[in-house]
């Protein structure tokens, strides 16, 4: 992972222009530095530098054998990678650590969430959890589209915050709920620094699941 709170002036590819060719000042400096973490990133698993130009759905396109993520918000940048081998799919996501909007928390939770943030409110010192909430919907949103082409709506997956750790648990709902079970290893971490909450998922591939059960 490559994470930074400053503006990085870096060239891009030309393969990347596209994705910005009409952006704005600001989202153009904003996509240039999570470009210029997700090189990094990439070169920490030992891989040349080169392009990450986006989807026609937003979404990065890695190098053959790569997954990965990035996420920005006001003042954070940062990008995840990891080889294919050893996991299906990344997700990280990024947001200030604020209250959501009036009426927000209604509209991307389910009733069990909704009190489960309420009682965490009353009870659990920390983060805004409402927002952490809507963090960490979009950590999963952005590991379960490049897998499988679908994307999840806020009702289609149940998070749930673990007692005293950085850890919360994800629950897929159907129709998108396999029907042997959520896949192995679905859940997350989370952390807040300086006004920054961040989330991240990882799922390990299925091969690489099979090969620790089998040492």
């Amino acid at each position: 992972m490559a994470e930074t709170r400053a503006e990085i002036e870096a060239p891009l590819f030309c393969e990347e222009e596209p994705a910005i060719r009409f952006a704005v000042e600001g989202r153009r400096r904003e996509f240039t530095t999570g470009r210029a973490c997700a090189r990094e990133a990439l070169a920490r698993l030992g891989l040349p530098e080169r392009a990450v130009p986006a989807e026609a759905s937003r979404a990065p396109r890695w190098p053959p054998g790569v997954v990965g993520s990035i996420t920005h918000c006001s003042g954070y940048r940062a990008a995840a990678v990891g080889r294919a081998r050893d996991f299906d799919g990344i997700g990280i996501d990024a947001e200030a650590n604020l209250p959501l909007p009036g009426g927000v928390l209604g509209a991307i939770a389910l009733p069990c969430e909704r009190e489960q943030v309420r009682r965490l409110l009353r009870e659990a010192r920390g983060p805004c959890w409402d927002r952490l909430l809507f963090c960490a919907k979009e950590a999963i949103f952005k590991v379960w589209f490049p897998m499988t082409g679908t994307r999840l709506g806020f009702e289609d997956a149940e998070v749930g915050f673990e007692a005293g750790s950085r850890r919360f648990s994800v629950r897929l709902r159907p129709p998108h709920r396999p029907p042997k079970g959520d896949p192995p290893g679905l859940c997350g971490r989370w952390t807040v620094a300086t006004g920054i909450l961040v989330t991240a998922i990882s799922l390990p591939a299925a091969e690489a699941v099979h090969a620790r059960r089998k040492q």
